[in-house]
């Protein structure tokens, strides 16, 4: 951390980011804003984005507000006025680029999913606990945890609102990839993206669950399906890919789809759905929890607004109602409009970067770390596990014992 200059402002803390697509767009925006909004104990200062293409990452950095443009993650990494790295690329290089900086003294902010595998996931997590003992913080992009109504929800279960609970079930749909004639981009690639939708949209599926509930997911019985198992090449893309799928196309290594059930460390049962073909689905993420004494349901397309049933009413009057999730003691809501004025996505990453600045500034680790990450991480690849065993019902390794860090 620097100082500014000007003693009476706060200190700075520097910014590098690696890549500049649609997540390291909508990053951009969190840093760009989150000082701007919240009284922050420090100054997020854009200092650095980082992608291979020097003409490109340039254009990105003077659109998106970077300071400057590098073209080498190393060198990023190894920039005086970059404290915090933040990692918004394909998971492929997820594990170098943390681990990496780590290493190298750094804060991290890591998309999900945190990396392709286990092992990898493993060794970031570990390579975190270490950075943890020596000061450094390290944090997954899980963005919806930071929407202000399941922060609410998450309230109301750790209150006891819904009592023990007894279901969870989260949908996340959409349907860009109906097309058969859509290209063979990264995303559906297993050597870049690691899984599909399963990787993609259900891991925020299964985070959010498990975030909610407040406890792990001990197993899984799966199934996945890819359903356009060959598309066409993008341009200029290696005719290496094109695998049995004729001349121009390549072959589709990830699952489309993925339907599984679960369940949670207390007993209660869990059933989740992620797919890319649910037509006319384009960011449809629900969520519904049952308790003994009451639920709570959550819907994307409405996403300023939770619903939540208090069964101890009277059976005559009671029913699900619609909570206005925009007060100003409801979660985030301090720094933003008087009540009845909705917020939208992109305020998830701005409220995803004022909690990571203020951890850093307490010295304080924030949720999601990479331990939780990792348990995701598991998650998947018990998912995995069971479709490839027919629907087999699949254990989750249970978390590791994290060593307590020195005082």
């Amino acid at each position: 951390m620097h100082s500014s200059g000007n003693e009476s402002k706060r200190p700075t803390l520097g910014v590098g980011m690696v890549g500049y697509a649609f997540m390291g767009a909508a990053h951009s925006q969190g840093w760009r804003t989150a000082g701007r909004v919240f009284d922050l104990p420090l100054d997020p200062v854009m200092a650095a984005v980082c992608g291979r293409d020097p003409d490109a990452v340039r254009a990105a950095a003077d659109r998106l507000g970077w300071a400057a443009a590098e073209t080498d993650w190393r060198a990023l990494i190894a920039r005086d006025d970059v404290q915090l790295v933040d990692i918004c690329t394909p998971g492929s290089s997820h594990a170098d680029i943390a681990i990496a900086a780590l290493e190298a003294g750094k804060h991290v902010l890591c998309e999900k999913p945190m990396a392709n595998s286990v092992a990898e996931a493993e060794s970031m997590a570990e390579a975190a606990r270490a950075a943890r003992a020596r000061g450094q913080i390290a944090m997954v992009g899980f963005n919806y945890r930071r929407v202000p109504a399941l922060a609410f929800a998450r309230r109301l279960v750790a209150e006891g609102r819904l009592g023990t609970l007894r279901h969870v079930r989260v949908q996340y749909l959409q349907d860009w990839l109906v097309d058969p004639g859509f290209p063979l981009t990264w995303r559906l690639r297993r050597e870049q993206a690691g899984s599909g939708a399963l990787g993609d949209i259900g891991s925020h599926a299964v985070d959010i669950a498990q975030h909610l509930a407040g406890e792990p997911l001990t197993g899984v019985s799966a199934l996945t399906e890819t359903f356009v198992r060959h598309r066409p090449l993008p341009e200029g893309a290696a005719a290496g890919l094109s695998g049995t799928g004729g001349a121009g196309r390549g072959e589709v290594t990830v699952d489309d789809a993925a339907l599984f059930t679960g369940r949670l460390a207390s007993g209660a049962l869990a059933s989740f759905e992620a797919t890319r073909f649910a037509t006319g689905r384009k960011n449809a993420l629900r969520v519904e929890l049952n308790g003994e004494r009451g639920s709570l349901a959550f819907d994307l397309e409405r996403l300023n607004e939770l619903s939540f049933h208090d069964h101890a009413e009277r059976a005559s009057s009671s029913g699900f109602r619609r909570i206005l999730v925009t007060e100003p003691d409801h979660p985030y809501l301090e720094g933003w409009w008087p009540p009845g004025h909705g917020l939208g996505y992109e305020h998830t990453f701005v409220h995803q970067a004022a909690d990571l600045v203020r951890a850093i500034a307490a010295g304080e680790q924030p949720e999601p770390s990479f331990d939780d990450g990792l348990q995701v991480q598991r998650v998947l690849a018990a998912v995995e596990e069971s479709a490839e065993k027919n629907s087999v019902y699949t254990p989750v390794p249970p978390a590791s014992p994290v060593a307590p860090v020195p005082a």
